[in-house]
């Protein structure tokens, strides 16, 4: 589940949002930075709410089948708390702002000076939904890693038995 969730956030930062823009940027389309910023926003909606509910689902299942109190295990937990409140944050706090903040404009944001305020704190909530959903992969790595790591362990030790 956890790969699953990191194989689409992936894919979604190196090639579903920068292509979006490109391509309408590519084809000069009136408004194309609005049209594309609601299709990556979308996007970015089931990216937040399926690595939230994954979190969630996988910490449940970890303490649920909690086998020792090694630092791996409560590394993973981590790792997985990470994740989860990251995405959290990402959908229900920085892109509600950025929604409200894109509404406050009227206008489309391609018509929206660089320099304007609202303009100004739009940009600072993008690099605080790109940064946190940058967090959120990397948790999803380290809790892959540490995963295989405890099952690696579980597998040893059954050998050794």
């Amino acid at each position: 589940m956890l790969s699953l969730w990191l194989g689409a956030a992936l894919f979604f930062s190196a090639v579903v949002a920068p292509n979006v823009f490109g391509v309408l940027h590519g084809f000069d389309v009136a408004n194309s930075g609005e049209i594309a910023g609601a299709i990556v926003n979308r996007t970015l909606r089931v990216i937040n709410l399926s690595g939230f509910i994954a979190g969630l689902v996988l910490l449940l299942v970890s303490v649920w089948r909690r086998n020792e109190k090694r630092i791996s295990f409560f590394l993973n937990l981590i790792a997985l708390s990470l994740m989860t409140v990251a995405t959290a944050v990402g959908h229900w706090i920085v892109a509600a702002r950025l929604a409200a903040l894109r509404l406050a404009m009227v206008v489309p944001i391609d018509e929206v000076h660089l320099d304007d305020p609202r303009r100004v704190e739009f940009s600072k909530l993008h690099g605080y939904s790109v940064t946190l959903l940058a967090i959120a992969m990397l948790a999803a790595i380290a809790g892959i890693i540490l995963s295989l790591t405890m099952r690696l362990r579980d597998e040893r030790s059954l050998i050794k038995k």
